[in-house]
């Protein structure tokens, strides 16, 4: 699984050019659909090319800028490591894709910019979070949100092992001995026992791996704000937390050894942390906008909060999932127009209200439609 930061929420935001293809669909982990998704993504980039074709490109300019998703999708490796959802931005040299805990509807956009309304809940509200799984032999991290949770692949500059993380940090020959012996792979296993059981030597070289596993996912994080829940045995949880410096690490824990859980037990303990800190935010949203209700400082008119995004005097935003609102938007006169999807310069006004809000600092959730406030798809608390 790729991991989706804020980084890479913002590196989309700030892409403007013509022929922007943004690529949404659900994929699957297993199971006879497993087949079914590669046609059906090559169905999608069918799609695409008569859109930028439409858009006026011509078929072989709109072959080269489709040229690298045809050659990624045509990999049967590639498909063999999905999650639950896949999204895919592509323009003239441009290309990435993210593989993420989430299902999406399939669609494809094509215009100016990158549609990022779909990545939205991965970020805030519909509860994108991490789990650190540690255990005596492995150290795993997880990227999970509502729905599931997915091994993280590539962990960069992050130690997955304790024997691996010291046998060069370490100057005594007693290393080995504290750690464990070497596995059947050549690794040791680092011996952690129950509380109070450990060494104070033993404690110093668990407090030593963890601070390199720190700093590892603070290269890997940098810029994300997505809570992290750390899972493990009792005895580890406290050493790390001495380690951590990553901001949002969250109070308890999955208590346990993480190996002997099956990814769906860890979800559901790990949701059950993490969904009330979710919850928090968009009800205190909720909660403000309803008591300063006819103040000037806030309002559901898209018409208004477009303006108010772009001038940066949007705090915080709620869009309701799966909702649009199809028109354009003069930056000069600050005039928002409603037209229909179909318009050939429509564009979706709630993505457009997403962007402009992040990248004004603001915060940004997508809310099921049932626990939005009024109809309108959007709710917006004004800073002035």
């Amino acid at each position: 699984m790729d991991v989706f930061t804020t980084e890479e929420l913002r590196r989309l935001m700030e892409h403007s050019e013509d022929h922007c293809v943004s690529l949404f669909m659900p994929t699957h982990r297993a199971g006879p659909e497993v087949q079914q998704d590669p046609i059906r993504f090559k169905n999608l980039l069918k799609e695409a090319r008569d859109d930028l074709v439409a858009s006026g490109l011509r078929g072989p300019d709109a072959d080269e800028i489709l040229d690298q998703p045809r050659r990624v999708g045509g990999d049967a490796l590639f498909w063999r490591h999905q999650s639950d959802g896949l999204a895919m931005f592509v323009a003239p040299g441009f290309f990435a894709y993210y593989r993420v805990p989430r299902t999406f509807s399939e669609i494809v956009s094509v215009g100016d910019r990158f549609l990022i309304k779909p990545m939205l809940p991965l970020m805030t509200g519909d509860g994108r979070f991490y789990l650190l799984a540690m255990s005596q032999n492995k150290l795993r991290l997880f990227q999970g949100s509502r729905f599931s949770l997915t091994a993280v692949e590539d962990l960069g500059n992050v130690p997955e092992n304790l024997a691996d993380a010291l046998q060069w940090d370490d100057p005594e020959p007693q290393l080995q001995s504290r750690i464990g012996g070497p596995t059947r792979d050549g690794r040791g296993s680092a011996i952690f026992h129950g509380h109070g059981d450990a060494s104070e030597e033993a404690k110093t070289d668990i407090l030593r791996y963890f601070e390199l596993v720190d700093r590892g996912l603070g290269e890997l994080l940098a810029g994300d704000r997505a809570p992290l829940v750390l899972a493990g045995v009792d005895y580890l949880l406290p050493i790390y937390r001495e380690a951590n410096s990553y901001p949002h690490l969250l109070e308890g824990g999955v208590t346990g050894n993480p190996d002997r859980e099956t990814e769906e037990n860890l979800h559901r303990k790990a949701w059950e942390i993490v969904a009330p800190v979710f919850m928090a935010d968009v009800e205190q949203a909720i909660e403000r906008y309803n008591q300063q209700a006819g103040t000037g400082l806030t309002s559901s008119d898209v018409r208004e909060i477009v303006p108010a995004a772009f001038h940066g005097r949007v705090d915080s935003l709620l869009v309701a999932e799966g909702a649009h609102v199809w028109g354009t938007f003069d930056e000069e006169r600050g005039i928002v127009e409603l037209l229909e999807e179909d318009h050939p310069e429509s564009e979706d006004l709630l993505d457009l209200a997403s962007v402009l809000a992040l990248d004004r600092g603001g915060e940004v959730h997508a809310v099921p439609p049932e626990k939005m406030p009024g109809d309108d798809g959007l709710i917006a608390n004004f800073r002035y």
